[in-house]
């Protein structure tokens, strides 16, 4: 145990500089933040490389089973110093720093899957991950341009989910077809005169869906390569949903 008392410690400013892309590639490493993240990283055996705790909260820890296989890693930072690690308004006085997964190993093709084409809002990103989660996708496929799924947006709103879900990173044109040579259906959301209502997209095990960017939508080259465009009928004046409500909306009805 490492007791911190000042921000000019040298690992509090490593883990700071962990809110950038940059850091987190080079050091292959990304923070999670709050009781249920950390709780669930380590029920899903995701090793803690380092534990930082104000010391409110490690009177807590001790006595929670749970934390006793972190404690050799563990830090105790000063209330002031943690406020300046963390990245939550109200911070909960727990983060840590852990290994990234590894997204880019084999793809098992044993069920439905969302794959994501240039969603660039964290947030979307991350509900769109937990709600795949929740309606019991086999994985999501980013594709380019994607946020990065390490940022602490991502992670505030995924809640934990990318430590159970398949999370992959992938060119999205060639694994379309991938998918439809194992007999996939693809579709793809987008206003077309060749749409069809979301409601009639047939429920089965070998299907994919794509979601597009939140301007944009579907770039042109994977709406050619899909099996069937999809729309979410609207019966009052929005002009068009949140992508990750739409992204909902189609996961649940396939699953029905």
């Amino acid at each position: 145990m490492e007791v911190i008392t000042s921000t000019k410690n040298q690992t509090v400013k490593e883990i700071k500089k962990l809110a950038k892309k940059k850091y987190r590639d080079q050091t292959n490493t990304y923070v999670i933040e709050g009781f249920h993240l950390i709780e669930e990283a380590i029920q899903y055996n995701q090793p803690l490389k380092k534990l930082a705790v104000t010391p409110s909260v490690f009177e807590t820890i001790q006595e929670v089973e749970l934390f006793a296989s972190v404690l050799e890693s563990l830090l105790v930072v000063d209330e002031l110093v943690f406020q300046s690690m963390s990245t939550l308004p109200t911070p909960q006085g727990i983060l840590a720093v852990v290994d990234k997964e590894k997204v880019n190993q084999a793809i098992s093709l044993d069920g439905p899957f969302i794959m994501l084409d240039q969603v660039q809002d964290p947030g979307n990103i991350g509900t769109i991950i937990r709600t795949a989660d929740a309606a019991g996708f086999s994985g999501v496929i980013l594709g380019e341009g994607c946020a990065d799924i390490y940022q602490p947006k991502v992670m505030r709103a995924m809640q934990g989910s990318h430590f159970h879900l398949p999370i992959y990173q992938q060119a999205l044109e060639p694994f379309v077809k991938t998918l439809q040579q194992a007999d996939y259906t693809v579709y793809a959301t987008a206003l077309d005169s060749q749409a069809k209502s979301y409601r009639e997209m047939i429920s089965k095990e070998k299907l994919a869906i794509i979601m597009g960017n939140e301007g944009q939508g579907v770039s042109d080259s994977l709406l050619s390569l899909v099996d069937q465009t999809v729309y979410i009928p609207m019966p009052g004046h929005a002009e068009s949903l949140n992508v990750a409500v739409a992204a909902g909306i189609v996961m649940f009805q396939v699953i029905k």
